[in-house]
């Protein structure tokens, strides 16, 4: 933390610029991570004086990662374990953040058996760790099991965000958060809808965007920066200016983004590099104004049948890449690898997006990243046998009780993954999950 705040006043950590539009709908911008909401150190949320309340630790997040239809091995896990494995082509994208990464393989998705197409199944077992009924899981998902403890005191107890609007297949293939027993909780594919869900109802005004929802809070925003510290005044316009970007690029997308569309055989070619960022924006702004504490973000459905013309792939859709099917090469071949491997980097080029963007938030003393924990993870290993075994998954975060920055071939299923991030570094205590026996001490420091 750059600055220490020592005699000025607190600012509470729920503080919120309020306002009302001119049709008398009322909004609540939340406001950033700000200095004068922690103590001296930086370590954990001041004392409230007036109150008696005592200091309170700086609290934790979650964020599920998936991406659909598995990967090809030889370009995504390294040959080397420990801390000196060259990065593969598929994991290059996080360069820059290998020290706040764990590489995980080996990883068995032990509930993947039974009834199913291959994927559904998988997906089942790799979300819930229970059987596909044939409808959708047994129980609830890692996310909403986490969210149960530690998103009760959150606007929101949890958020589902996705970017493909595909409509191929059933509830299991288009969705990765359950509530329970074949309950699914979709996700917010629509940047307008997501938006509107964390600042407000929209109103004419804002439909065309000819006005923007921070005019409602201008004097609230006003009254409170005469109140403020230089860092925390500046940090307080260059998060109002932040939203504001966000809706301009939002108010930019082409008419036909503001829907979800069934997928035509020969079409699907909306920008998702675009989308998956503006998410990914929204995404940080939920977690850093306190509005929730756990968050799913599903990139790419389960047996995604997406296609990438920002890559130059269109002759086939992804799902047709990993499989032969008379339509591409296939996965085992020179070509369908090389093509799985360009489309699994695009995968964690996003990912390494919101993970930059969590580390540009100031909190305490330390960032965002440093108090949220993420798990990336797909249904599969390699993508044509439909490989439940020997999974790839990436643990990243700030906390110092993850252990960070090595590639490591563990024994164990994506439960002792889930209960060991959940329990040891978010402390949410969630004491089991359907397939997990142990903690799984390679991801502890």
């Amino acid at each position: 933390m750059s600055q220490v705040i020592t005699n000025r006043s607190r600012t509470s950590r729920r503080s919120l610029l309020k306002g009302m539009t001119a049709a008398g709908a009322r909004i609540a911008v939340g406001l950033p991570p700000l200095a004068s909401m922690f103590n001296a150190a930086g370590t954990a949320y001041a004392a409230a004086p007036a109150t008696g309340a005592a200091e309170k630790p700086i609290e934790t997040r979650f964020v599920l990662w998936f991406n659909g239809n598995g990967i090809p091995e030889r370009y995504w896990i390294p040959s080397e374990e420990g801390t000196d494995y060259e990065l593969t082509p598929c994991l290059s994208p996080l360069a820059a953040w290998r020290k706040d990464v764990h590489v995980l393989s080996g990883v068995d998705n032990a509930a993947a058996n039974g009834k199913g197409n291959g994927h559904t199944n998988s997906m089942s077992g790799l979300m819930t760790g229970t059987d596909f009924t044939g409808r959708g899981p047994s129980g609830p998902s890692i996310d909403q099991i986490i969210a149960a403890k530690i998103g009760t005191d959150s606007r929101f107890r949890s958020l589902q965000i996705g970017v493909a609007q595909e409509s191929f297949g059933e509830s299991m293939q288009r969705n990765m958060s359950w509530a329970g027993y074949e309950r699914a909780l979709p996700p917010e594919m629509i940047p307008h809808r997501l938006f509107d869900r964390l600042f407000g109802a929209q109103e004419e005004g804002w439909v065309n965007r000819k006005r923007s929802i921070l005019d409602a809070v201008l004097a609230d925003a006003s009254a409170l920066e005469k109140k403020l510290p230089g860092e925390d005044k500046t940090r307080v316009e260059e998060h109002l200016s932040g939203i504001r970007d966000l809706e301009r690029a939002i108010a930019g997308l082409p008419p036909e983004y503001r829907k979800v569309e069934a997928p035509d055989f020969d079409g699907d070619m909306k920008d998702w590099p675009r989308i998956a960022k503006l998410q990914s924006d929204l995404l940080v702004q939920a977690l850093a104004t306190h509005q929730t504490r756990v968050a799913s973000y599903m990139l790419t459905k389960c047996q995604s049948i997406t296609r990438f013309p920002w890559l130059g792939y269109t002759s086939a859709r992804h799902h047709d890449y990993t499989h032969a099917e008379g339509k591409t090469a296939g996965a085992d071949g020179v070509e369908g690898q090389r093509v799985l491997r360009d489309i699994c980097r695009w995968h964690v080029e996003e990912f390494a997006y919101l993970v930059s963007k969590l580390e540009s938030v100031p909190e305490g003393d330390g960032t965002l990243f440093d108090h949220t924990s993420l798990i990336y993870t797909h249904e599969h290993a390699e993508a044509n046998p439909h490989k439940n075994s020997g999974l790839a998954m990436i643990v990243a975060g700030g906390s110092k009780k993850l252990a960070k920055g090595a590639h490591t071939r563990v024994t164990g299923t994506v439960g002792d993954v889930y209960v060991t991030v959940a329990d040891e570094v978010v402390g949410a205590g969630i004491g089991k999950f359907p397939t997990a026996s142990r903690k799984m001490g390679a991801l502890l420091t």
